[in-house]
């Protein structure tokens, strides 16, 4: 993409609030955007080279939609808690070890995209944001779930293909949490105590690939609880 199709590209931004620029093995925002007025609304960068979110970014207040998936990106700024109408994060496919604690001012956020990062710790700066619905952290280097998780407001938590030996009780008491992916961990069949599975909402549990079998799981204090309310989700469905 040359110089003249960015120039159409952000001419046309102007008017629609979109600005894409994917697939273009852009290493730092375009210079027209240096001096750009504050419009967009959807911003994607996606499949490109960039080793940082640049930090102009905090000034296109109005993005809802931001999606930088498919960088080399290794840190989150702390300037993108500024971006306080995100509804839509899209951070997969990177390298990125952690989250700033700024995020949490990003009350507006449905969903979070950090899959396929190099991310150690649970982001507990995205708990209590009370319209998240959807959180992918699979493919991370995650080694526990923390008691913080309490407060995560999300319907679908998806842990898949991290190395979490630790689930803390208190997910039990996630007020919406329905699906919670955690296959190919390294979970006890223990982690899954009577709380979780008796009084949470958790109607879809995915565990293959723990240090468990099965069998394990199914005769384990609640697993018949949990078994009824993913009965009767499937009821519904059909």
């Amino acid at each position: 993409m040359g110089n003249k199709q960015i120039k159409q590209h952000l001419e046309t931004a102007q008017k629609t609030g979109v600005l894409k620029i994917s697939l273009q093995r852009l290493q730092e925002l375009p210079p027209q955007l240096k001096n750009y007025p504050n419009v967009l609304k959807t911003l994607d960068l996606s499949q490109n080279r960039f080793e940082s979110i640049p930090e102009e970014i905090g000034r296109f207040t109005l993005i809802k939609h931001f999606n930088m998936s498919g960088n080399k990106i290794s840190a989150v700024p702390d300037v993108l808690g500024e971006l306080v109408k995100l509804e839509v994060l899209l951070l997969n496919d990177n390298m990125i070890t952690r989250i700033p604690t700024t995020l949490s001012n990003c009350q507006n956020l449905k969903t979070v995209n950090l899959s396929h990062n190099q991310i150690t710790e649970f982001p507990v700066m995205l708990c209590g944001i009370k319209h998240l619905d959807v959180l992918d952290l699979s493919r991370n280097k995650i080694t526990a779930v923390p008691s913080e998780v309490a407060t995560l407001r999300v319907t679908e938590l998806n842990l898949n293909q991290n190395q979490i030996s630790i689930l803390a009780e208190e997910i039990a008491d996630c007020p919406k949490l329905k699906t919670l992916r955690l296959e190919e961990n390294c979970l006890q069949a223990s982690a899954f105590t009577p709380r979780i599975l008796k009084e949470s909402k958790i109607c879809n549990l995915s565990v293959d690939g723990n240090l468990f079998n099965s069998r394990q799981f199914n005769q384990l204090d609640g697993y018949d609880n949990y078994m009824e309310r993913y009965t009767e989700v499937k009821k519904k469905m059909y």
